[in-house]
């Protein structure tokens, strides 16, 4: 019988090849076993994961999700989707953004900014949810938002005119760059905001 869990390691993180006939019930304690084993060569990294051999409900890939981060002590910042136009846009902007990390020495940031949250970087940023509409970002270098930014956002908010604010998509109610107000560029792939 062929191994139902398969881990192999990718540019972005992971790889899990999952069995496609397994009944899900099933295949999840099967996760939950592999990754126990395999805990220690993980050491609480913080990765993109990339599923392959089946598709999932959004509750089931959360349910995997969870299983994985509890067994293995990793935190998984992104899925990465199969072989979509999503999964190439998603991995351009990993490139980008932790090439710019190891450069700049920014950080990582997981979840959507809800209500009056504020968060603040001394460094560049990058983050994987949305900013909601009252919420706010500045950070000292860069912003990138693997989400939608509704909110506010400042980049380089120590007076840097060179930083860039980037983000899946943008409905934002202000942007700035230092202390300049700016209007994001929408469409393609990608929308961003930056001085010229």
């Amino acid at each position: 019988m062929k191994d139902p869990v398969l881990i192999k390691s990718n540019k972005y993180g992971i790889t899990i090849h999952l069995d496609g006939e397994m009944p899900y019930r099933d295949l999840l304690p099967e996760v939950k076993t592999r990754f126990e084993s395999a805990a220690h060569f993980f050491n609480n990294a913080k990765m993109a994961v990339e599923f392959e051999g089946r598709t999932f409900t959004e509750e089931e890939e959360r349910l995997l999700v969870e299983t994985i981060e509890e067994a293995a002590g990793i935190h998984i910042l992104c899925i990465i989707e199969k072989n979509t136009y999503t999964e190439q846009m998603h991995k351009r902007m990993l490139d980008e953004s932790l090439s710019q990390i190891h450069e700049r020495d920014g950080q990582f940031y997981r979840g959507t900014l809800r209500g009056r949250q504020i968060l603040e970087s001394e460094t560049s940023i990058v983050i994987i949810g949305d900013i909601e509409e009252d919420a706010k970002v500045a950070a000292k270098g860069n912003v990138v938002v693997i989400g939608t930014i509704y909110g506010t956002v400042i980049a380089g908010a120590a007076g840097d005119g060179s930083a860039v604010i980037a983000a899946l998509h943008m409905s934002p109610k202000r942007l700035r760059i230092g202390d300049i107000e700016v209007k994001p560029n929408v469409g393609g792939s990608l929308s961003w905001a930056k001085l010229s």
